[in-house]
Order: C-alpha cells, then structure tokens, then sequence
C-alpha cells in the first residue's frame, strides 16, 4: 500500500511476571470501572447461573472450613478416650468416633461435590461470554475498513483477538470462583478461629502485617527488574525474528558476526535482569514461611499453656493450627486475583477498541444491481486522502470504455495501488463518485461491486488446501471440469498434473512446495473461473524464469481477452499496446495518452519510459 499513515509496533505480550503464586506486576487497565462494567454485561445473561455457581462455591468452601473443627474433635475423642485407658476408668469410645468421621466424610465428598457443579458450570458460563465476544469482534472486523488494517500492525490485531481474548476467558473459568471462594475461605478461617481462641487469633493477626512489611520492598524491587527482563526478552525475539528471516542477506553481506556479537549482548542483558528477577521473587516464599513459622511457634507455645491450665484442648489446637495454614493462602490469591483482573480488564480493553473502530461507511439501503455488467468505469472530480485535511488527490477525472486496457504508471509512492483500492471500494473517496457502468459504486453493495472484478496480483495468496480448491475459489458453485478448463486456459493444467497428487495436491501454507511462477499460473486459473467483467493486474514475472514468464504472459493475454484491464505496470516496454496510459505522481494522474502520444509529450512518462530503455541498453 502507498501513501497510508503507519502506526509503530514491535515486540510485546500481554500480562506480568510471576512467581512463586504471587502476581508481581502486570498490564494495567485505563479506564478500570468503566471496562469492567462494560465486560459484566456480556455476563448478564448469565446472572441467574452466575448466583447459582456463586452459592455452589460458598456452599463448598463452608464444608471445607468446618472440616479442620470435626477433625479436632476427632483429636479430642482419641485423647478423652486415651485419658480413661490411663486411669482405668474406660477406653476410646469408638461408636462417637466412628460418627464423628463418617460426618468428616460426609463435609469432604460435599465440598468436592459442590465443587464439581460451580466449575461445571462456570465453564458453561465462561465459555459462552468468551463465545459471544468473540463472535462480536469477528464480525466487526469484517465490518471494518481496509484502511484499519493498514494502520494496524497485524501482530497487534492477532493478539487482540486471540491472546487477550483467552486472557479474558480463563480469568472467567479462574479467578471468579476462586474470588468468592477465596473470600469466603477468609470469613469462614477467621470465624472459627475466634471461636476456638481470640488469644490466638490476634496471634495470627499481628502476623499478617508483619509478613506484608517484610515481603513489600522486594516486590517493589523485582518489579524493576522483571520489567527489564520482558524488554530484554522482547529485543532479542526481534533480533532472532529480524536475522533468521532475512539470514541469507546476513550471510551474502558477512555479517554473521555482527549478528551473533548483538545477539550476545541482548542475551547478557536479559541473563542479569532474568536471575535478578527470579532471584528477588523467590525471596518472597521463604520470608513468607519464616514469618509463618514464627507464627506457628508463638501458636504452639501459647496453645501448649492454653492446653496445660485446661483452657483449650489438644484437638483444638491442632484444629487452629490447620486454619491458621489456610488463613495466608485466600490472601495471596486475592491479591494475586486483583492484579489478574488489572490485567484482563486491560484485555477486555483492547479488545473493545477494535469493537469501537470507526466502521465502513454502511451499505445503501436500496442497492442497485447490474444485470449484466460491461465494464465501463468513470472517475468524476475524485479527490481522497488518507488523511481529510491532506489529499493525495485532487479533482481527478478518468473515462474508460468497456473492454480497454489502462495501463498505470508511475514512480514508487505516486498513488497506483491507491488508485485500484478506490475503485474496489477499500477506501472512501472524499469528494466525486466513482462509477461502474453508469452507476455510483456506492449505489451497489460491496460483494457485488467485488464481484465484478478479478484481480491477479504480484503477490500471490494461496490458502493451505488443494490445487482445486485453490482455482475453485474464484467461483462459489464451480465443478471440477470447470477448475480443470481454467486451468488448461492459464497453462497450468501440465504442471498440475505432473505432480503426485495432481489436482488433489496439497499446498502448504506458504505454498512453498510448487515454484513462483506455478503460484502465479493458479491465480490465473482462479480468475479466468471467476469471469469478472473487469480484471486487475500487478505485473508478477520479474521473479520468474523465461519460459515461465512466457507461459504467464500467454496465460494473462487469454484472461484479458474481452474484458476491461486496470494493469500497474512495473516494466514499460510490457504495456505499449494499452489502449490507455495513465501516469501518476503524487497521488495523482499527471499525464493520460497510447504510448506514442505520452512519447511525443517528452513529460513525465517519456522520461520514465527512457530511463528504463537505458537501463536495458
């Protein structure tokens, strides 16, 4: 494309570091309530389940958090009954034992119950938001006009809709269930904590402020740090990415050296911010723990005296210290969840940016059809620009007759590929019309204004399938005999059936298995089938071999036959015979003749057509 406004990218991904189950940094959301508002919506219609889901998880971490109790009465049974057997006075008394875990039992097998029906369903849940965002970010892309994706690097348009999107849905599969677990886990903990010792429970409490102290300046610090490894680690896929596509210029021009001396460098950098990185975040677990057991001790010692002076008993204690072990853990994911909703909501984010793009101008609510289309097209005081308050043309005025052949030229940047991608509609002009047959091309649908065209360009877009479903494509209901007559018709029936699988073969996704100029030859064949009324050229032979280029030509003189030809012409010396020429600078066409009377015009078109002679002399 030429003549459009690029937007910079480069290497980058989606999220944070982490380490050792705490989030340490991640993406931040702009606009955070007004995002996650607008993402609960595509939730709404499933309110009603997500109540439920929201029950089925408190249900199943309240049998959870009862369980630690039962087990400690289980432990006071075991001892009372050990007590009589030293005194003599009875034994363990089996049958309320008996009970009391068969009632453990019981809270386990519900709480894994529960369990199972909340993600079952919040995988439904999950799913079909993530199903309908996606279905409403596919069709706005097709809604959106080419000018979007010319200034949006394709990388940035990929992630969009397939990393940020799965970013959002597995937050939706993870992170709301274990929210409302996490939080109920923190009430239940603290509840029967209390209920056990409040000496004890501010034990604990005291605690927790203590470990956010000790482990807060180190978070602070690996952020820097992770934060350098992610630009170290971007540079050198950049650099990888850069010299292993282009390596045989690397090589041709001897610079192997210098790639791998970068190579190193970037490498080093991301070495001493990656074991920097990794070394301060795996502090944060050991400081954790040792702040934990200091915890742990005081409860022994203190639960020990509690349990000497007869104020607490042993299965208490062992009971508190079991929830004293889960009190730390909903605390971390909290955290760990707020930083992950940062994250997606900055997701959800980006991907509403594309579902807010401006979108094409809408289709006419009363389309024109053209029963039988001649190819005449006219061009009436046409001015565009990519941007409104800079036209690359002004007032431009072209008439072509059904079945002529219009040579555009021009140097590089002048406007010619510009010029083809208004008349397809791509972009909108800003001023004039532009008309098909006589009529407004903004009076016809876009599929049907694309159907009278057919373009063969220099580079060739082949899909991963078969020869015939590549030619095929040029005509929604074709049948086999018709891809094997337009294939003989763009000499490519031969090369077709020399190869193992003939039609049937497979071309892979860079179509690399069959030559440049066997890909070109199928791009004739798929035009010839789809019979447009006009046809768009690219000359596409400067990088094939003679006898190729001849079987090219040969193949797109038959498919020009009887139709009206835009050709972009590279090669001068190829397009003497045009019926028309239009020369092209800056954006707009400067000169319009046959090739002998621009000559005799000694202009812009008889100085490119000499130099070029020269070149070839």
């Amino acid at each position: 494309m030429e003549n459009k406004p690029k937007r910079p990218g480069g290497p980058g991904g989606h999220g944070g570091p982490m380490g050792h189950g705490m989030v340490l940094g991640g993406a931040k959301a702009k606009d955070f309530k007004g995002s996650m508002k607008r993402l609960l919506n595509y939730l709404k219609p499933m309110f009603p389940r997500l109540i439920l889901i929201f029950v089925l998880a408190g249900l199943s971490t309240l049998f959870a958090v009862a369980s630690p109790k039962i087990l400690g009465s289980a432990t006071n049974t075991i001892v009372e009954g050990v007590a009589r057997i030293t005194s003599d006075t009875g034994g363990i008394d089996f049958t309320a034992l008996s009970k009391i875990l068969m009632l453990l039992a019981g809270f386990y097998i519900l709480s894994a119950f529960f369990n199972y029906l909340q993600q079952y369903l919040m995988a439904g849940v999950a799913q079909s938001t993530v199903f309908t965002l996606r279905k409403d970010v596919n069709a706005k892309l097709a809604r959106l006009p080419l000018k979007y994706f010319d200034s949006h690097p394709h990388g940035d348009v990929l992630s969009t809709i397939t990393n940020d999107v799965d970013n959002i849905s597995n937050t939706l599969q993870q992170s709301i269930t274990q929210l409302i677990t996490s939080a109920v886990t923190l009430i239940g903990v603290t509840v029967m904590m209390f209920s056990i010792s409040t000496l004890l429970t501010v034990v604990i409490l005291i605690t927790l402020p203590l470990g956010i102290f000790v482990i807060r300046p180190i978070i602070g610090r690996s952020q820097k740090y992770f934060s350098g490894q992610q630009n170290a680690l971007g540079a050198l896929n950049g650099h990888i990415e850069e010299m292993y596509t282009g390596h045989r210029v690397v090589k041709a021009f001897g610079h192997e050296k210098e790639s791998v001396d970068t190579f190193i460098k970037i490498n080093d950098e991301l070495y001493e911010s990656g074991w920097k990185a990794q070394f301060m975040s795996g502090l944060v677990m050991p400081l954790m723990g040792l702040v934990n057991n200091l915890g742990y001790v005081v409860i022994s010692v203190v639960g020990g005296l509690l349990a000497v002076t007869g104020r607490l008993l042993i299965g208490d204690i062992q009971a508190f210290i079991q929830y004293s072990r889960q009190f730390t853990q909903p605390i971390n994911q909290l955290a760990n969840i707020a930083n992950i909703l940062q994250s997606t909501v900055a997701s959800a984010e980006r991907v509403f940016e594309v579902l807010d793009e401006q979108e094409a101008v809408p289709e006419t609510q009363r389309p024109v059809h053209i029963e039988k289309p001649k190819g005449s097209v006219t061009f009436e005081h046409v001015a565009f620009g990519y941007e409104e308050d800079h036209l690359l043309m002004k007032d431009m005025n072209i008439d072509v007759e059904p079945g002529q052949t219009i040579a555009i030229v021009g140097p590089t940047g002048a406007g010619k590929t510009t010029l083809i991608n208004l008349l397809m509609r791509f972009y909108e002009v800003n001023g004039g019309k532009i008309k098909v047959d006589g009529v407004d091309i903004t009076d016809l649908t876009r599929e049907e204004l694309r159907h009278l065209f057919g373009m063969v360009l220099q580079d060739t877009w082949l899909f991963k399938g078969t020869i015939k479903d590549n030619i095929a494509y040029g005509k929604e209901d074709a049948t086999f005999e018709d891809v094997v007559n337009a294939a003989k018709a763009a000499h490519a029936d031969h090369f077709i059936r020399t190869l193992p699988q003939g039609y049937d073969t497979i071309l892979n996704e860079e179509a690399s298995n069959i030559s440049q100029g066997q890909k070109q030859l199928l791009t004739i064949a798929r035009a010839i089938l789809a019979n447009p009324a006009i046809l768009i050229l690219d000359e596409a032979t400067s990088s094939v071999d003679t006898r190729t280029e001849s079987y090219i030509q040969n193949a797109m003189t038959r498919l020009m036959e009887g139709r009206t030809n835009f050709v972009i012409a590279h090669r001068l010396s190829t397009i003497k015979d045009a019926d028309k020429i239009l020369v092209m600078k800056a954006g707009t066409v400067v000169e319009q003749g046959t090739h002998e009377e621009l000559l005799s015009q000694g202009g812009l078109y008889a100085d490119l057509y000499n130099s070029q002679f020269d070149q070839s002399a």
